[in-house]
């Protein structure tokens, strides 16, 4: 990871995003959303984890997220561990996965590429976590997080994406609660 995508203030608010290699659409059933959603769940009680926007997208991810423990570097590192085994699990799982072969393989080849990767690799390396400093700019990437399903054209109002925190705003807190 380049050096200025870091998180330097240990006890700051950032807006982070992480994708599917390849951009593959893994989140395209409900068992994998599931693993999302726990994993958050479990990061919150467990991991001091505040979030307090979120999105998730068919082949990415979207948070705004404090680490209570002073360590988001190691919080998003092993959310995304877990998660990526868990999901591959669940992948190789799934027999009504119609794509598992692709997925695993696609998986697979950029594991090859990769000297820290043991078999195969889930999520992209890199997070591009960015500090927000202001009430200004927290409200313009809770503003493109929500509006990320608009935008890709899956639905018209943002509290109708299931998996976005644009329902909590509502007072929806069906899916996941939020730190508001």
């Amino acid at each position: 990871m380049s050096r200025k995508y870091k998180f330097h203030n240990k006890q700051g608010a950032y807006f982070i995003s992480f994708a599917t290699v390849y951009w593959l659409d893994v989140f395209t059933r409900q068992i994998y959303f599931n693993v999302l959603e726990e994993s958050i769940n479990y990061c919150r009680a467990e991991k001091g984890m505040e979030v307090f926007a979120y999105c998730f997208m068919p082949n990415h991810v979207h948070l705004i997220f404090r680490s209570k423990n002073e360590d988001p570097s190691g919080l998003i590192r092993d959310f995304k561990g877990f998660t990526a085994r868990k999901l591959i699990k669940a992948i190789e799982a799934n027999s009504q996965e119609s794509r598992k072969i692709w997925l695993l393989w696609m998986m697979e080849r950029v594991g090859k590429k990769k000297s820290n990767v043991k078999r195969r690799q889930f999520w992209q390396q890199h997070n591009k976590p960015i500090e927000l400093w202001s009430d200004k700019v927290i409200q313009q990437k809770i503003n493109y997080i929500h509006n990320n399903p608009v935008v890709a054209g899956f639905v018209t109002n943002p509290i109708d994406w299931k998996y976005s925190s644009a329902r909590n705003y509502q007072d929806d807190q069906t899916i996941l609660e939020i730190d508001i």
